[in-house]
């Protein structure tokens, strides 16, 4: 089937992660503001925590995972090829892409995604000192960021840091040549964007109806790939609006998904400084049939003024302190299965209170799992699951899900 996704809320039907693996040791206290950590992930408990993320994922929607996914496209010459000669234009090694031409189809998969360390120099050596002539992908389970499906189109995220250049070729490998993952074609291309501060990066693109966008301008998406991406999205699918919001230079809201994710048709979690109060951002609509942006007094009025009216649950609870320690744990970045059913990190108490006051109520991935409590069709609710290791990658539930089909949720049910 084709890819579908049309609201951040629609029921899932089919999902793209990517289970954290080896790459990720390549993240030291040496390497970890190269890689943009700010922690060091111990690799089995992220393991053990993401199963049970997709264990709950595979409750509700099919779940494809990109190293599998990528097996398959590699099989293929003419791919496989392709994918080796991007590599090489970067780092040129003639024995090296000899080598990765005879590899089997999960051994390429391993190299794209865990990297190829340098055979070291006699100074290298000496000094016990390595490096990576492939890099590793330790940013690659959140899928997220470096695609994103509008209608049946898809968008290969221009990333900002070139540490994850290599990320924007493996998406769009998938997406241009993995028969699930059939698209209307590919509208905006990251991966051969080669323009000076174009960049575009997932977590800023929330797709809010058929008709309707929100983008958020951070400091990974740049006005000038937004002005691009919104000329397209008027262009050649339906929407004809987009709000505009305008992030803050700061290391905590690196993606509009950060601040806000929308968790039902009426409401949406958000970090109350940055949308509520003296400390609001400023947001624009942009109408494709009016010439230049409007600012408007919050993104609620701009919500309303595209009969979109939301209301507001806070992270954190009331409280700053709360509001500040939970947003850093990811706590506005939940992924809707469907309209008032989330995934969040079990961690955010306060978070999850605030979600219960506004009549969700906390189901625990393990009940869940294990068949202690369930989630009747219809029911209000949120699915917490550990995600302690997890959260030091820096994101949530919405940054490690690329959901590649949803149904409709403005037709009344909720499928």
């Amino acid at each position: 089937m084709s890819v579908h996704v049309t609201s951040e809320i629609g029921p899932l039907r089919a999902v793209l992660v990517h289970t954290p693996g080896p790459e990720l040791t390549a993240v030291t206290p040496a390497t970890r503001a190269d890689y943009l950590y700010d922690d060091i992930i111990d690799l089995d408990t992220a393991q053990r925590e993401h199963a049970r993320f997709v264990a709950v994922l595979e409750r509700f929607a099919t779940v494809h995972l990109v190293r599998d996914l990528l097996v398959d496209v590699v099989a293929a010459a003419e791919v496989r090829g392709r994918m080796i000669q991007q590599l090489m234009d970067v780092v040129p090694s003639p024995s090296l892409a000899r080598e990765m031409e005879e590899m089997s189809p999960p051994e390429l998969a391993r190299t794209l995604i865990e990297g190829r360390e340098e055979t070291p120099g006699p100074l290298a050596a000496a000094l016990n000192e390595t490096g990576f002539i492939i890099p590793p992908l330790p940013n690659l389970f959140f899928t997220r960021d470096t695609a994103m499906v509008v209608g049946g189109h898809v968008l290969i995220g221009a990333m900002r840091y070139g540490v994850r250049w290599s990320e924007e070729m493996i998406m769009k490998a998938l997406i241009a040549h993995h028969p699930l993952l059939a698209n209307a074609g590919i509208l905006y291309d990251g991966s051969s964007e080669r323009r000076h501060d174009y960049t575009l990066e997932g977590g800023d693109v929330h797709p809010l109806r058929r008709d309707l966008v929100l983008i958020g301008f951070s400091e990974r998406s740049s006005p000038a790939a937004i002005d691009a991406l919104v000329a397209l999205l008027f262009r050649d699918t339906p929407i004809e609006r987009a709000i505009i919001v305008v992030m803050p230079a700061e290391q905590t809201a690196i993606h509009l998904d950060m601040i806000f994710t929308q968790v039902d048709r009426q409401h949406c979690l958000v970090y109350p400084p940055h949308v509520v109060g003296p400390e609001r951002l400023p947001v624009l609509l942009w109408r494709q049939s009016v010439a230049g942006l409007r600012e408007m007094p919050n993104l609620f009025a701009a919500l309303a003024e595209c009969d979109l009216p939301m209301e507001p649950i806070y992270c954190g609870g009331p409280r700053r302190i709360m509001q500040d320690r939970e947003q850093w744990a990811s706590g506005c970045n939940a992924l809707a299965l469907r309209p008032g059913l989330v995934l969040s990190y079990a961690r955010n108490a306060a978070t999850l209170r605030e979600l219960e006051r506004a009549g969700f109520r906390v189901v625990g991935a393990t009940a869940l799992l294990e068949g202690e409590d369930r989630v009747a069709d219809g029911d209000r609710a949120v699915i917490a699951f550990d995600g302690g290791e997890l959260v030091r990658g820096g994101g949530g539930p919405r940054c490690m899900t690329c959901p590649v089909r949803r149904d409709d949720p403005w037709d009344g049910s909720d499928g």
